[in-house]
């Protein structure tokens, strides 16, 4: 365990901070006019002196692997999170493709990770309230760890969220505040953060810099796991669903940690699946921080919705030589229908902008036929069922005999009983 990192340093520069800082940008990069987030610096290399076979041995959670994280496993707030599973997924016809399947976690939703490792240090700072702005997975995750931590938790969302997330966020004891601009969740949280201490677990300034520091350690967790079930030889690429680049930073970061104690011999190239095209706009300019694309209408994606990218993603692409790429609602349809009736995962339309980029990319020959990928599936389609159910066929109304049944089948399927 390394005890709360001996400081927070800017992702861009690596300027040095306080380790309660968490709740600010970095001062160095806002005074040449760049948003950038802080990340965790520990005051020994995390993971050093220890045998990969000993993370076997911890709990069955993210926590088994505590050496590379800010808290020991007996602090945690945990509810078995992380150690998701790595798929094949052969009949998606894309290759040699696998699914990190994070619908599997407590709350449904890879932002369990974040959650976990935020809350966890909420409660080691001494916080009295856990704060999130959040269309859905994460102020669910939020509100579930809260529990957990006995902590009461607001969660500021807007009208047009989806109604199964604001249910569940209720469902775990979060006291949920509708406003009707988008723009008042940051500027309320923010209000608490600086009236009341509020710990924040989300984004609450803008421009968005990502989320609480130590919550992104948790994500550090799934380039981990990837590494160990793959033998400690990486995928040549990852591609992952992109809004603020939380996950994306945290698995590189987890990726590079492993390198750096031997544990594997490279790192993967990172791709950001976005429906902004934000960070693919940076990447093509050269700029310094990516431009804000609005869009002139809403996208299903709403977890990936941000018209702007983050420093922090950009880096992540730029050290791993790597790509953004710009998703359709279209294709998002079409791949929760695919994985879902193919190989058995339903997904909701953010998580499977992964599959649309590799399908992409395949395409233009940028991966080749035999690397291999991961796809980060990062939540449930039951957490927002309105997009795909327009697209399903209803479903018939039968009496009678079996064979009333069989016809219904055949006019509204096309089923043919051999």
């Amino acid at each position: 365990m390394n005890d709360c990192g001996g400081s927070l340093v800017c992702v861009r520069c690596g300027a040095r901070y306080p380790n309660d800082h968490y709740d600010r940008p970095c001062s160095a990069c806002a005074a040449d006019n760049i948003a950038s987030n802080l990340t965790v610096a520990y005051d020994q290399r995390p993971g050093e002196g220890r045998a990969r076979e000993a993370m076997r041995r911890g709990p069955r959670s993210l926590w088994r692997w505590d050496a590379f994280l800010s808290a020991s496993a007996s602090a945690a707030v945990s509810l078995g999170e992380g150690d998701t599973p790595l798929l094949p997924v052969p009949a998606l016809g894309l290759g040699d493709v696998w699914i990190k399947d994070e619908s599997r976690n407590p709350t449904w939703s890879f932002k369990d990770r974040l959650a976990s490792a935020s809350v966890t240090m909420a409660r080691r700072f001494g916080a009295k309230l856990i704060a999130s702005s959040s269309s859905g997975n994460a102020g669910a995750s939020a509100a579930a760890y809260a529990a957990k931590a006995g902590l009461p938790c607001i969660v500021f969302t807007f009208n047009g969220a989806a109604g199964p997330l604001l249910t569940q966020m209720r469902a775990y004891g979060a006291m949920v505040a509708v406003v009707e601009d988008r723009d008042d969740r940051w500027r309320l949280q923010a209000a608490g953060v600086k009236r009341f201490g509020w710990f924040s677990t989300s984004p609450f300034f803008g421009p968005v810099v990502g989320s609480n520091p130590y919550g992104i350690e948790g994500y550090k967790t799934i380039a981990y796991e990837i590494a160990e079930a793959f033998d400690w030889r990486p995928p040549d690429w990852c591609v992952l669903p992109v809004c603020y680049g939380d996950a994306l930073y945290g698995m590189w970061k987890g990726f590079e940690e492993l390198k750096a104690i031997g544990w594997i011999d490279r790192v993967p190239r990172f791709v950001a699946a976005e429906v902004s095209g934000s960070l693919a706009a940076a990447l093509i300019a050269g700029d310094r921080m990516p431009p804000p694309r609005p869009r002139n209408a809403a996208t299903i994606a709403t977890s990936i919705g941000a018209n702007q990218g983050t420093v922090q993603a950009l880096e992540v692409l730029r050290h791993t030589k790597g790509a953004a790429v710009a998703v359709d609602d279209d294709d998002l349809l079409r791949w929760v229908a695919t994985l879902a009736s193919t190989e058995g995962i339903w997904a909701e339309s953010s998580a499977v902008a992964a599959l649309a980029a590799i399908e992409q990319m395949r395409g233009r020959g940028t991966i080749g036929p035999k690397d291999r990928v991961v796809a980060l599936v990062t939540a449930s389609g039951l957490k927002d069922v309105a997009p795909i159910e327009k697209t399903l066929r209803p479903a018939p109304i039968v009496r009678g005999t079996l064979d009333d049944v069989l016809r219904a089948l055949d006019e509204t399927y096309g089923f043919h009983h051999g």
